[in-house]
């Protein structure tokens, strides 16, 4: 595939992981992320509370529960429940990856991570690329304007 072909999808996973994002209650922040392997989305997850628990992410202090589970801990999660094998597969998330899930996304064999907004932490990002994941951050504010090489 062409870098401007690459380019242009993932530009276009990273709207629809922002649009994913909506569905999370949390009022501070809303992230998103898919998990996409050879052009299908075999996952996908948004920051929230886990299954069986009400849909408040954070305390009368407006500070974060200690149980939600970051989006892309969902989406590679979720794959532990399906059929689905996320070993070469890119995530796309709106929110750079904390440490945490950096390690979870390690140890899911994803290869690529595309994001769209920078974190105050860096620590994530670090270690996907000392593992030899391939780490992209585009800003979410540029337009695509759909075009693409066949």
């Amino acid at each position: 595939m062409s870098n401007n072909k690459q380019r242009t999808l993932d530009y276009r996973y990273l709207r629809m992981a922002k649009i994913w994002a909506e569905n999370s209650y949390c009022k501070r922040r809303k992230v998103g992320a898919l998990v996409v392997k050879d052009q299908m989305i075999i996952s996908d997850g948004y920051n929230g509370t886990p299954s069986g628990f009400d849909n408040v992410c954070e305390d009368s202090r407006d500070l974060t529960l200690p149980y939600v589970l970051h989006a892309e801990a969902n989406a590679i999660t979720k794959l532990a429940r399906s059929s689905n094998n996320s070993d070469g597969s890119t995530l796309y998330v709106t929110a750079s990856p904390c440490i945490e899930c950096a390690k979870l996304i390690i140890q899911a064999g994803i290869k690529r991570v595309v994001y769209a907004e920078k974190y105050r932490l860096e620590d994530g990002v670090a270690l996907l690329q000392r593992a030899g994941i391939e780490v992209i951050y585009l800003n979410d504010n540029k337009e695509d304007n759909g075009t693409e090489e066949n």
